[in-house]
């Protein structure tokens, strides 16, 4: 998997940081942040067959803070 760039971005975390994949984002006033990941074609079948998706963040020894995952686009319910 890999982040990748949407029409409703607005930022862009990492951009200048070689050390980290850049992470196009759309950032909302009240903090909500939504990224895009796109999967190769072994991964889309792996999920398909298993099930499911792994999740790592890096949380620097801080809170973690909350996480929704989504399958549909929250700005288009419904629509792929």
């Amino acid at each position: 998997m890999k982040p990748i760039e949407f029409a409703e971005q607005n930022c862009v975390y990492a951009k200048d940081q070689p050390e980290y994949l850049p992470l196009p984002v759309h950032k909302t006033e009240d903090g909500m942040v939504i990224s895009c990941w796109g999967l190769t074609w072994r991964e889309r079948f792996k999920l398909l067959f298993t099930g499911r998706i792994w999740w790592s963040v890096l949380t620097f020894n801080r809170p973690l803070q909350p996480q929704c995952p989504y399958v549909d686009n929250p700005f288009h319910p419904g629509r792929i």
